[in-house]
C-alpha cells in the first residue's frame, strides 16, 4: 500500500483503556502484567459496584442497540482502518464492519426475548433456573477480521452483564482502538469495558492466569488453545476456544457443479484466506475431477490481487511479514509434495508487500503437510475420490473438526455424509453462510466448547437452580 492509502485520523500510537480512561503502559513502553491487573480490577469493581450487571435486559438492550447504530454510521471509517491494519481488501472489510453492527443487534433481542426455565410438581414444589452474569471475561481476538470477532465475543459478553477485559491481537490493534469511544457514547458505564494491548505470550497469559477473571473466551491456533486449557486450570475458569481448521469441501460428481466452483474458490480465497472456516481441502469426485481442477484453476489465475484499498480488489495483502513466510514457506512445502496447478509465488508488479498468488495444488496425497496443516492464507489442496466411504476417510484424516462443506444433489447422501464428517458445522451445497441462532464451534483440534445464540448467553452466565416448596416437606429427624 501506498502512503496515499493512509487512513486519516490514525492514532500516533495505541494506550490501553481502563476504567473509562485511555492510559499509557505503567512502564510507558512495554506490554507489563501490572496493566493487566489494573485492568481487571477496573473490570471487577464495575462488576461488583456498579450497575451494568443489575441492569434490565430491555435497559441493557438499549445500549447495545445504541452501539450497533453507531457502528453502522463509523462503517466505511471502520473498514478504512481495518483493511489498512490488516490487509483484508477494503470491499469485504466494510462487510465485516456490518456484520459486527449486527451482532450486537441479534443479542440486544436475544436477552429481551430469553426465557428461563421452570418446573412443577404438583402440589409439591416450583423449582425455576435463575441466571447471573458469571463476572469478568477475558476475550482474547484473532487477528483476522479483528473488528468483527470482537464483536462476537462482545455482545455476548456485555448482553449478559458481564464486564470483560479486551485482549485483541498484536498485530492488528487498530480497529480495537475504536471501541472506547463508541461504548462511551453508545453509554456503557465506565469499567464495564477495559482494553489491553499486548502481546500474548505476556498480556495474554496474565488475564488466562488472573484469579478474578471468570472465564476466557479465545479465538487462535490450536496451540495456543492448548497452552491457555493448560494455565486456566488453577484457576478453574470457564473456557470457550475455537481454535484452528483444515476443513474439508467435498464435490460429488452429481453436484451443482458451477455452484460448487463458485463457493469453494470464495470459500478459501475471500478474507485473503485467512480464516479459520475456509474449505482448505476440496475432495473431488473422479468423474467430475478432471473438470472442476481445469476449471477451478483457470478461475484463481484470474483472480485479482491488489491493494486492499482498491475496491476491485479480490485478494490483498496478508497481516504480517511473519505471517507472509509461514505461508510461502507451505507453498514451497507443497511444490515437493504435489502438483503446483496454480499461483505459487508472488503476483507480477507486486514487488513489495506481503502479496501471494492464489495458489492450487492438485493430486494431492493425504499425507501431504499442504493436505493436513492449516496454512491460513490463499492455497487449496485438491484431492481425487472413487467412493463415499473413501471421501468420507478423507475428511475426517486430520487432527482438526472445525467445518465442512457438502455438495450433492442427492438430499439423503447430503444429511447422511454430512453428519458423519468429524465437524463442528457442516454446510450442504453452501459455503459458509451462518445463521447467528446456530452453534459456532469445533471437534478435536478445533476447539472447546460452542458459542452462538443461546449458547453464547449459556457461557457468559451462571444459571442457579431456585427450589420453592408448595406443602410441608416431610424430612426424616434425625436425633429426634
Amino acid at each position: 500500500m501506498t502512503d496515499q492509502h493512509v487512513p486519516q485520523n490514525l492514532p500516533k500510537r495505541l494506550q490501553h483503556f481502563v476504567a473509562g480512561e485511555f492510559v499509557d503502559s505503567l512502564d510507558g513502553a512495554t506490554f507489563d502484567v501490572l496493566d493487566v491487573d489494573r485492568a481487571v480490577a477496573s473490570a471487577r469493581k464495575a462488576f461488583d459496584e456498579g450497575p451494568w450487571p443489575r441492569m434490565l435486559p430491555r435497559e441493557r438492550a438499549r445500549v447495545l442497540n445504541r452501539i450497533a447504530d453507531i457502528v453502522e454510521s463509523r462503517d466505511e471509517r471502520l473498514a478504512e482502518w481495518e483493511s489498512f491494519d490488516s490487509g483484508l481488501p477494503i470491499t469485504q472489510a466494510l462487510g465485516q464492519a456490518r456484520r459486527a453492527a449486527e451482532n450486537f443487534r441479534f443479542f440486544a433481542d436475544l436477552i429481551v426475548a430469553q426465557a428461563d426455565d421452570t418446573y412443577k410438581v404438583p402440589g409439591k414444589q416450583v423449582n425455576y433456573v435463575n441466571r447471573k452474569p458469571k463476572g469478568v471475561a477475558g476475550l482474547i481476538t484473532p487477528w483476522n477480521t479483528p473488528f468483527m470477532l470482537e464483536s462476537w465475543k462482545l455482545a455476548p459478553a456485555l448482553a449478559s452483564g458481564c464486564t470483560v477485559v479486551l485482549k485483541p491481537a498484536e498485530f492488528t490493534p487498530l480497529s480495537a482502538s475504536l471501541w472506547p469511544e463508541i461504548f462511551r457514547e453508545a453509554g456503557v458505564p465506565d469499567g464495564v469495558f477495559n482494553l489491553v494491548n499486548g502481546i500474548g505470550e505476556e498480556a495474554g497469559d496474565a488475564l488466562v492466569k488472573h484469579e478474578d477473571v471468570q472465564l476466557i473466551s479465545f479465538t487462535g491456533e490450536s496451540a495456543t488453545g492448548q497452552l491457555i486449557f493448560a494455565n486456566a486450570a488453577p484457576t478453574l475458569k470457564a473456557l470457550s476456544m475455537e481454535l484452528g481448521g483444515k476443513s474439508p469441501a467435498v464435490v460429488f460428481a452429481d453436484a451443482d457443479l458451477d455452484a460448487a466452483i463458485d463457493s469453494t474458490v470464495f470459500g478459501v480465497f475471500s478474507l485473503n484466506g485467512e480464516r479459520c472456516t475456509a474449505g482448505s481441502r476440496i475432495l473431488v469426485e473422479r468423474p467430475i475431477y478432471d473438470e472442476f481442477v481445469r476449471r477451478y484453476v483457470e478461475r484463481a489465475k484470474n483472480i485479482k490481487v491488489g491493494d486492499p484499498h482498491d475496491p476491485a480488489t479480490e485478494v490483498g495483502a496478508l497481516v504480517h511479514p511473519e505471517h507472509y513466510a509461514k505461508v510461502t514457506g507451505y507453498i514451497e512445502i507443497g511444490k515437493t509434495e504435489a502438483k503446483l496447478a496454480a499461483g505459487g509465488g508472488r503476483p507480477e508488479g507486486l514487488e513489495s508487500g506481503n502479496y501471494v498468488q492464489p495458489t492450487v495444488f492438485v493430486d494431492v496425497p493425504p499425507t501431504a503437510r499442504i493436505f493436513q496443516e492449516e496454512i491460513f492464507g490463499p492455497v487449496v489442496a485438491i484431492t481425487p475420490f472413487d467412493s463415499d466411504e473413501e471421501a468420507l476417510e478423507l475428511a475426517n484424516d486430520v487432527k482438526y473438526g472445525l467445518a465442512a462443506y457438502v455438495w450433492t444433489s442427492d438430499l439423503e447422501r447430503a444429511h447422511n455424509f454430512g453428519q458423519r464428517i468429524d465437524a463442528g458445522m457442516v454446510w450442504l451445497n453452501s459455503h459458509n453462510v451462518r445463521d447467528l441462532r446456530t452453534p459456532f464451534g469445533g471437534v478435536k483440534a478445533s476447539g472447546l466448547g460452542h458459542e452462538g445464540g443461546y449458547r453464547s448467553l449459556d457461557f457468559y452466565s451462571d444459571q442457579q437452580a431456585m427450589h420453592i416448596s408448595l406443602a410441608p416437606v416431610h424430612t426424616p429427624k434425625f436425633g429426634a
